[in-house]
C-alpha cells in the first residue's frame, strides 16, 4: 500500500491518528521508537517497523481493501475457528468492523486496544455472546494479545490464529526452530508426520506444529537479523508458505512474492478453548528483532 495515499481522519495524540486508505480506516502510529497500521477492519495489523530495522511484518503488494474480505498480509485474527472448520474460513473476526477501545503512550511506546462484540450478524453466523479485546503494545517488539470472554449464559468454544505474515528476505535462505517435530501436514490432507528440529523451505509448507515451544526463531540470514516469536495461550504453530504456485492463483499476491514471506501463527487448534460464562481466555505473540 502507498503510505501517501492515507488521508488524515483525525489526530488522536502526537503518536496516533485516525486514517482512511480505499475506504479502510487505519489508526496510525508515528514514535520515535515505532512506526505501525493498524486497520479497524479485521483487528488487522498491516504494518510494523521499530526505528532502525527494517519492516518486520509482510504486507502483500497486491493487497486489497476490501470490506468484505481480510487484508493479505500483515496479522489477520481467525476467530472464532481456525482454517476451514466452518464458514467462512478462518472466522468472522478478521472480516469485521472493530471499535477503537483505547491508546496510550509515553517515550517508551504506544498501546492501542480494539474490542468487538456479538451483533445480530455475527450470531447468524455463531450463536454466540462474546467481548473480544485485541491489544497492541508497541516500541523495539511487538506484543498481540488477543482476550476473549463469554459474555453468554452457556459455556463455548473456540479456536483460531494470530495469523503472522512476517517480511524476510528470501525464503530460500532463512531456517526456522523451535516449532518441534511433531506436525498435521495440510499438503496431505492433516497427516501427521515428524520433522527435524530445523525448518527450511523448497516447497510450499502448510503445517500444524502441535508441541511448539514457547519460543520459535526465524534465521534470516540474507537480512542478518533473528525474528523471535514468543507465544502465549496456544496449543499449536501453524508455519505456512504458499510457494509459487499458489502464489500465482491468488490475485492479492505477486506471482514471487512467496519468497519474502513466511507465516508462524499462535494457534488453537485441537482441542479447541471451553469458556464458562464469564470466563476469559488470552491467545497472543510477542515479536522481537536479534542481530
Amino acid at each position: 500500500m502507498d503510505l501517501r495515499q492515507l488521508s488524515t481522519i483525525n489526530a488522536l495524540s502526537d503518536a496516533v491518528t485516525v486514517c482512511e486508505y480505499q475506504g479502510v480506516k487505519i489508526i496510525r502510529i508515528i514514535h520515535p521508537m515505532v512506526e505501525a497500521g493498524i486497520s479497524l477492519h479485521g483487528g488487522h495489523l498491516l504494518w510494523f517497523k521499530p526505528e532502525g530495522e527494517k519492516e518486520v511484518i509482510w504486507l502483500s503488494e497486491n493487497a486489497e481493501f476490501d470490506l468484505k474480505k481480510a487484508v493479505r498480509g500483515g496479522i489477520p485474527v481467525c476467530w472464532p475457528w481456525f482454517g476451514k472448520a466452518a464458514a467462512p474460513s478462518h472466522g468472522f473476526a478478521r472480516t469485521s468492523e472493530w471499535s477503537l477501545s483505547q491508546h496510550r503512550e509515553n517515550e517508551n511506546g504506544v498501546i492501542v486496544s480494539l474490542t468487538l462484540e456479538d451483533n445480530q450478524e455475527t450470531r447468524d453466523i455463531w450463536p454466540h455472546k462474546f467481548h473480544n479485546q485485541i491489544t497492541f503494545e508497541m516500541n523495539a517488539e511487538l506484543k498481540v494479545s488477543l482476550t476473549s470472554t463469554n459474555t453468554d449464559t452457556q459455556p463455548w468454544s473456540y479456536g483460531g490464529a494470530l495469523h503472522t505474515y512476517f517480511n524476510i528476505a528470501n525464503i530460500n535462505n532463512i531456517s526456522i526452530t523451535g516449532m518441534g517435530r511433531e506436525y498435521l501436514d495440510s499438503t496431505q490432507a492433516g497427516k501427521e508426520c515428524q520433522g527435524s528440529d530445523v525448518l527450511t523451505f523448497n516447497a510450499e509448507t502448510d503445517r500444524v506444529y502441535t508441541h511448539p515451544q514457547s519460543m520459535i526463531l526465524i534465521e534470516d540470514q540474507s537480512n542478518q537479523r533473528t525474528i523471535t516469536v514468543a507465544n502465549d495461550g496456544d496449543n499449536a504453530a501453524v508455519i505456512w508458505n504458499p510457494w509459487q504456485q499458489l502464489s500465482i492463483s491468488m490475485g492479492d499476491m505477486a506471482n514471487n512474492s512467496f519468497e519474502t514471506m513466511v507465516c508462524v501463527e499462535s494457534t488453537i487448534h485441537t482441542p479447541t478453548i471451553e469458556l464458562q460464562p464469564g470466563q476469559a481466555h488470552t491467545l497472543s505473540t510477542r515479536i522481537a528483532i536479534q542481530h
